[in-house]
Order: structure tokens, then sequence, then C-alpha cells
């Protein structure tokens, strides 16, 4: 029988979701920023950072009140990856720094340690974040959710 149901892609192992994912929120535990991670097999026709700044304003991410969102995406089977950062935090961090985190973040994949990449380069994320926006007990919520988003 022919299903028109297809499984959904199972990029990462379940420890390596996990890990991601808790890297994520405690990235976020001591910021008012957030990130997120984008995962898709295929980044068609177009670059990386292209790819990764239409995902974050599909995901809305722009939205933030203080503009310090942050999304990691990844493009397995084309072996494509950018991060992006809202102009609150490029503003103070730069192309550089976010070309280095795409570096190390490569290093990692180039030793097939996906989920260690990624969550490095979360954590990373989120020590620039608490330094440039800390965390305010007062006025700071989860503005969008910590689960990797996976695409096509």
């Amino acid at each position: 029988m022919f299903s028109f149901f297809r499984k959904k892609k199972q990029f990462f192992s379940q420890e390596d979701n996990h890990l991601i994912v808790k890297a994520i929120r405690q990235a976020e535990k001591s910021t008012s920023g957030e990130v997120r991670v984008f995962v898709e097999s295929h980044c068609s026709w177009m670059n990386a950072m292209d790819r990764a700044a239409e995902i974050f304003f599909q995901l809305k991410m722009e939205k933030t009140e203080q503009r310090n969102a942050v999304i990691v995406y990844i493009a397995m089977k084309d072996r494509q990856l950018a991060v992006f950062g809202d102009e609150g935090i490029h503003q103070r961090v730069g192309s550089d720094y976010w070309n280095r985190l795409v570096r190390e973040m490569l290093a990692s994949f180039n030793s097939n340690n996906y989920g260690v990449g990624i969550a490095e380069c979360v954590i990373q994320i989120g020590d620039v974040l608490k330094s440039n926006f800390p965390y305010d007990s007062d006025t700071d919520r989860n503005e969008l959710p910590d689960e990797i988003v996976f695409g096509r």
C-alpha cells in the first residue's frame, strides 16, 4: 500500500536532540536573548545565510522585544550552515563573531560530532547574549520555543 504520509526525517539521535535542546535552555537561562536551531535537508537555490534570514523572519524571531534573537541554521545534506543574529545582538558582535562560530561548528561537523558542534555553538551564543543582554527576573520571559525546528 502506498502512503502519502512520510515519516519525519531524523537528523540526529535522541541523545543529540536532547543535548541541543538542553544547550538552548542553558543558553537562555542567563539572558533575555533567544536562540533557535533550524535543521533541514537542503538549502536549494540560495546561500545558507540568505536561507537563515528567510527562516528567521518566517519564525517571527524579529519580534523579540530587544531584537536579540539568534538562529543557527543547518542544511544537512547540502552541508551548509549559518548563524544569523537580529539587529540588537548583531550590532554588538558583528559578522566576524558569527563567522567564527560557523568555523568552529564546521570543525565539529567534520568529525561527525553534529550534536556536540551545535550545542557548543548555542552555548557560546548564550554567553555573548548574557554579556550583552543579561537576564532580568522582573521583565524577562521565554519569548520563543526551545525545541529544534525541523524543516523539509
